[in-house]
């Protein structure tokens, strides 16, 4: 009979033919394993290992950082916006800049002209009120007048009359008595003429020396156009 071993299997012998054990029997564990509950399987899902101060240190600081970016853009396109804006006004300046420089040559013609104008008007204003305060001041003047149609006149066919305006007939009458004669002129009066002119008339023509005529005649040499109502004649010349 082979010798058995410890544990209750018959031991092998150096002589003894080994055999297969048989595939049908069970290893039989103890209780105390089979009765272990088996260990829950470890959570795959990560745990954040972060604390509420850190937490709110991060919030903090993102929104800082997308403040600060958002100012960057803003002031990127307020500075593009400002760009454009003062652009459409540069050119809009430099267009009425432009337009005026255009219009300008003719506008300063037409100031120059219409200063003449004004300068000239207020000349010939001062000249009458002038003229009419001399004619008023030296009825004498009448008498250079007569003397230099006379003188100028010497072609008038016929017997001249000398028209004058009463006051100044007597003055001429006074004076002038010996050239008249010479002359061949008649002295008449006539009220319509202001006082500093005169009027000859004659078969062959006639010669306007009243204080209006020789006006209009200043006047038309100075401008292109007649003189305006108020300078037409010398207040203190008007007929009486």
């Amino acid at each position: 009979m082979a010798p058995q071993a410890l544990d209750g299997k018959p031991s092998q012998t150096a002589w003894e033919r080994w055999e297969m054990a048989s595939f049908t029997q069970k290893n039989v564990l103890p209780a105390s394993v089979l009765n272990t509950p088996a260990p829950e399987p470890a959570s795959l899902v990560p745990t954040l290992q972060i604390d509420e101060a850190e937490l709110a240190a991060l919030r903090l600081q993102a929104r800082q950082t997308g403040e600060a970016e958002g100012r960057k853009q803003g002031h990127a396109q307020g500075l593009a916006e400002g760009h454009a804006a003062g652009l459409a006004a540069v050119q809009a300046q430099a267009a009425q800049l432009q337009a005026l420089a255009q219009t300008l040559p003719a506008a300063l013609q037409l100031a120059q002209s219409s200063v003449a104008d004004d300068l000239l008007a207020l000349a010939l204003d001062i000249a009458r009120q002038v003229l009419g305060q001399a004619l008023a001041a030296e009825p004498q003047a009448i008498l250079a007048v007569v003397h230099e149609l006379l003188q100028a006149e010497p072609s008038l066919s016929g017997t001249p009359q000398l028209l004058l305006h009463p006051d100044d007939a007597a003055l001429v009458k006074e004076l002038l008595t010996d050239d008249l004669k010479a002359a061949g002129w008649r002295v008449r009066t006539d009220a319509q003429i202001a006082r500093g002119g005169c009027r000859v008339m004659a078969h062959s023509g006639e010669r306007d020396a009243t204080v209006q005529a020789r006006w209009e005649r200043v006047s038309a040499a100075l401008v292109r156009h007649p003189p305006p109502e108020h300078l037409a004649v010398p207040e203190s010349a008007e007929p009486a």
